[in-house]
């Protein structure tokens, strides 16, 4: 018995399974238009999983953004404090979501 890469998802199988364990692509029934079909879909679901972190990144951020100018925060405060961090990471995950982002599109 060998692990094998699943020809839709690319996770490691066992080369005797019939169902692959993480996509669920039925790998003795399946053709090479439904594996085409089910790694379009994977990398999809990816796309949209990294604009959604985007998003989230992007909210933490106005939310960091506004509770340090419109909150009365004080610099040098603890609550000042918090707005700083929640702006930087909230615009360090969205530049980094973008970065992948466009990985994932040239990995066409």
């Amino acid at each position: 018995m060998a692990l094998v890469d699943c020809p839709s998802c690319s996770n490691k199988i066992s080369d005797k399974t019939k169902n692959c364990q993480h996509c669920g692509l039925s790998i003795g029934t399946a053709d090479a238009e439904d594996i085409e079909r089910k790694k379009s879909l994977n990398k999809y679901l990816k796309s949209q999983s990294v604009q959604m972190q985007s998003m989230l990144a992007m909210l933490l951020f106005v939310a960091g953004f506004g509770f340090m100018y419109w909150g009365g925060a004080i610099p040098g405060g603890l609550q000042y404090n918090i707005a700083i961090g929640l702006t930087l990471v909230g615009f360090v995950w969205y530049i980094v979501n973008r970065v992948r982002l466009v990985f994932l599109k040239r990995s066409d």
